[in-house]
């Protein structure tokens, strides 16, 4: 006699896919309905399972997302972890407003990260993004400031840190899950290599709630495979949104169009020069993306 149930997907790997139901863990395999309609289950899925009486189950259904990642594949996200540091590297407004677009647009709330605060004064940055209503957070890895007012952050939801190399992702990571750092410590001793050279993603209980452990998960993955069209750009850009109706002509790009009340905006003050510039850039390279290249990246 088989069961039904709903649980949580924490990670997929060999062809089993492990669901959480309630204080249980499931190793499933997934109906080759999934194949046929080109969809996979992922990290963060939601689905119904039938348990045989073995404890083994197969997927059934994959329950409506609110959101998916395609690299890597993630669904369901509650928050993403945007991180950049104040120096060494610098900083890029345009790779981290491109990230935060992609969040917006998925309906993923941005949260801002920005490390080294010891090495350079953050306060550029706090003008920025401080002023268009994204949280931020400013730490240091040298003496911890910020790393426990970051931790409140992650109860109670699914979220995931992204940040391209030398940012500082991994210390801060470290920092807030203790406890997962020593797991991978150990498997790479066992192992010869460490868990984060594996391509999979996995959920981890943390305060409440999951972080993907996606140590590999950088900004360009963001660029390369989250595209979406020009005309949902403006919804990336949370500061337009007043303006947005207020435009002398409807079909307007906010580029450099008379009448445009997000540029008149710029002019006066109230969205920062940057965001624009990042938005005129992101609107040009999105421009002339096709339906299919869209379809192409809908499936995980």
């Amino acid at each position: 006699m088989r069961e039904k149930v709903t649980g949580l997907v924490l990670k997929c790997i060999g062809g089993f896919y492990y669901v959480q139901c309630g204080d249980t863990v499931y190793p499933c395999r997934a109906r080759g309905k999934f194949r046929k309609e080109r969809i996979s289950p992922c990290a963060g899925d939601r689905v119904t399972i039938d348990v045989d009486e073995n404890g083994e189950g197969y997927v059934q259904e994959i329950l409506p997302r609110r959101n998916v990642l395609v690299r890597p594949p993630l669904a369901n996200l509650d928050k993403l972890f945007i991180v950049s540091s104040v120096s060494d590297p610098s900083p890029s407004t345009l790779i981290i407003d491109k990230t935060v677009a992609a969040a917006e647009i998925k309906g993923i709330e941005p949260v801002l990260v920005f490390t080294k605060t010891d090495l350079d004064d953050p306060g550029p940055l706090r003008e920025i993004y401080g002023s268009i209503g994204i949280r931020c957070y400013f730490v240091s890895s040298v003496d911890g400031v910020g790393v426990e007012a970051l931790r409140p952050e992650l109860e109670g939801c699914i979220s995931a840190f992204t940040g391209n190399s030398g940012v500082g992702k991994s210390t801060l990571l470290n920092a807030l899950m203790p406890d997962l750092v020593l797991e991978t410590g150990e498997i790479s001793r066992k192992l010869g290599r460490g868990r984060h050279t594996t391509r999979h993603v996995e959920l981890y209980p943390v305060n409440g709630g999951y972080v993907a452990d996606t140590p590999g998960f950088s900004t360009m993955d963001i660029e390369r495979y989250e595209l979406f069209r020009k005309e949902e750009l403006p919804n990336g850009f949370r500061e337009f949104e007043p303006y947005l109706g207020e435009c002398k002509f409807t079909s307007c790009a906010h580029t450099c169009e008379k009448g445009c009340a997000v540029l008149a905006a710029v002019e006066a003050g109230r969205i920062p020069r940057s965001r624009l510039e990042s938005y005129i850039t992101m609107y040009n390279e999105v421009k002339d993306i096709k339906e299919w290249q869209l379809t192409k990246t809908k499936n995980v």
